[in-house]
C-alpha cells in the first residue's frame, strides 16, 4: 500500500465494516430503522433530555431535519418531547423504555456480531485492531473538530 493511497484504504475498510454490520444488524432486528434515527435513538438514550438544536449539532444534521426523525420516532414509540422548563419554546428529548430497549437489543447484537468477526481473525490481526481503537477515536475527534471549525 502506497503512503497515498493509506487514506482511501482505510475508508474503504472502515465503510465496509460499518455497511456490514448494518445490513446484518437490519436482517436481526425489525422494525426496520434508518441509520440517522438509530443514531438519534443512541444519542437520546446516552443523553435524555438533549434539546433537538444540541441532537442536530451532535449528529451534524440541520434542525428541521432532526425535528423530522423526532416526529417519526415520536409515532413509533421511541421518543417522547417535552417542554423544557428553562425555556418554553425548546423541546427535550426523552427515550421511551422501547428505545431503549432497542438500543439495548442493538448494541447486544452488534457486540456479538464484531466478536465473530474478531474470533476469525489471528491472535495478531486481534491485537492490530486493538492498539488501532485509540488512534481511530483521535482521528474521529480531529475530523469532528475540523467540521466544527469550517
Amino acid at each position: 500500500m502506497e503512503p497515498e493511497d493509506f487514506p482511501d484504504d482505510l475508508i474503504d475498510a472502515l465503510i465496509g465494516v460499518q455497511r456490514r454490520l448494518r445490513r446484518r444488524l437490519r436482517e436481526q432486528i425489525a422494525p426496520q430503522l434508518r441509520g440517522a434515527e438509530v443514531e438519534l435513538l443512541r444519542l437520546v438514550v446516552t443523553r435524555p433530555g438533549i434539546g433537538i438544536s444540541d441532537a442536530a449539532k451532535d449528529l451534524h444534521l440541520a434542525g428541521n431535519s432532526v425535528s423530522t426523525l423526532v416526529n417519526q420516532l415520536s409515532r413509533q414509540g421511541y421518543l417522547v418531547r417535552e417542554t423544557d422548563p428553562a425555556d418554553r419554546r425548546a423541546a427535550r428529548l426523552l427515550p421511551t423504555p422501547a428505545a431503549e430497549a432497542r438500543i439495548a437489543e442493538w448494541r447486544k447484537r452488534r457486540a456479538e456480531l464484531v466478536r465473530g468477526g474478531l474470533a476469525g481473525l489471528d491472535e495478531t490481526d486481534r491485537e492490530a485492531l486493538r492498539a488501532a481503537v485509540p488512534a481511530l477515536r483521535k482521528l474521529a475527534e480531529n475530523l469532528h473538530e475540523e467540521a466544527e471549525e469550517s
